[in-house]
């Protein structure tokens, strides 16, 4: 009997064996690994220093279209851990940095980032950088450059100073709230522009790293004025621009800037056939609620050689009020009182 159950077993192997190859189960065809978010779908390919970036960025962790995306952080996260292993960076003026800033934070020109980041400090040693500047756009724009870099430890502090005490929100963010255009919005749809290719970046570098790093340094080295616009000049010259709404679709269509195209937040940076629809030879006027998440976003489209830049302090500074009233139904973020903390801060 035993050796009979044997038999049994060996044959019903063998008879799963046949029955597996005859109907082709083993050399079924491998599924189609998905397209990676490099590869053009409109039928105009990219040129070839867009391609190897876009595929650096891909392989070292696509941070755009990551859960980190945008690094912002409040100033009461930052007040709990003044204490630990963090490092503040604040970009703004040196004499108003000596008039109040956070204890222990430093004073770095914005053209001078890449070699503190290389030669002064070792960004790792530190659980958390946070840049700071008056209002939190500068500095979004900032943080976005060094996390494409690799610094995945890096974060804006949302609201900037303007948060941390009312002395500095004064002259930042509770000036610049504003209900100028709210009588004008658009709540049309606006078609995007045709396909072509991204902007000729021209680095001359063979590799995807090596033309990171040179758009990286050419960025900072130009400085970030260019990189900003107001509301006046985003609605006075609406016709200059290929205005992008970075919002909801809800958002968008509760009323936007005259002529705006909405590109959605995680479905845009990064993959071809969206980016393609961006005019390499305009103008690029972003903007989303407040000016941080399309701060992140300027500073992916100027690595890519875009002329693209950020409406300061998104709609609160155009639709303050529509915002506050709307703020349940739409989760909007407009800027009040709310957001000051009134933490100590040092003078030198």
């Amino acid at each position: 009997m035993r050796y009979l159950k044997i038999a049994n077993q060996i044959f019903a192997v063998v008879l799963v064996f046949f029955m597996v190859n005859c109907s082709g189960g083993g050399n079924k065809a491998k599924k189609a690994e998905p397209a990676p978010v490099s590869e053009p779908k409109s039928g105009i390919v990219i040129n070839e220093e867009s391609r190897k970036l876009l595929k650096y960025l891909e392989q070292s962790g696509d941070y755009v279209n990551g859960r980190n995306f945008p690094s912002l952080i409040k100033a009461s996260a930052v007040y709990k851990e003044l204490d630990g292993k963090i490092k503040i960076i604040d970009l703004r003026n040196p004499s108003v940095y000596a008039k109040g800033h956070i204890k222990g934070a430093v004073n770095i020109e914005f053209s001078k980032i890449p070699d503190y980041f290389v030669n002064v400090i070792k960004p790792f040693e530190f659980d958390k950088i946070v840049i700071v500047c008056n209002s939190g756009q500068y500095s979004s724009y900032t943080t976005s450059l060094l996390h494409l870099m690799g610094y995945g430890n890096v974060y804006a502090l949302r609201w900037g100073m303007s948060s941390w005490n009312k002395v500095f929100a004064n002259d930042a963010w509770l000036n610049a709230v504003s209900d100028k255009y709210e009588g004008i919005l658009e709540i049309t749809e606006n078609d995007r522009g045709a396909s072509s290719d991204f902007p000729q970046m021209n680095t001359g570098k063979a590799t995807g790293e090596e033309i990171l790093m040179a758009r990286f340094n050419s960025l900072f080295a130009a400085g970030y004025s260019d990189a900003f616009i107001s509301a006046d000049q985003a609605f006075e010259q609406s016709k200059s621009y290929y205005t992008i709404n970075f919002e909801r679709k809800d958002k968008y269509d509760a009323g936007h800037i005259p002529g705006a195209v909405r590109y959605k937040t995680n479905g845009t940076l990064g993959i071809v056939a969206e980016m393609q629809s961006i005019p390499a030879n305009r103008e690029v006027a972003v903007y989303c609620g407040t000016g941080h998440n399309s701060g992140f976003v300027t500073a992916y489209l100027r690595l890519f050689g875009y002329n693209a830049k950020t409406v300061m302090y998104g709609n609160n500074a155009f639709m303050h009020s529509k915002m506050l009233q709307d703020k349940k139904l739409l989760s909007w973020l407009p800027f009040t009182a709310n957001e000051i903390e009134n933490y100590p801060y040092v003078k030198n």
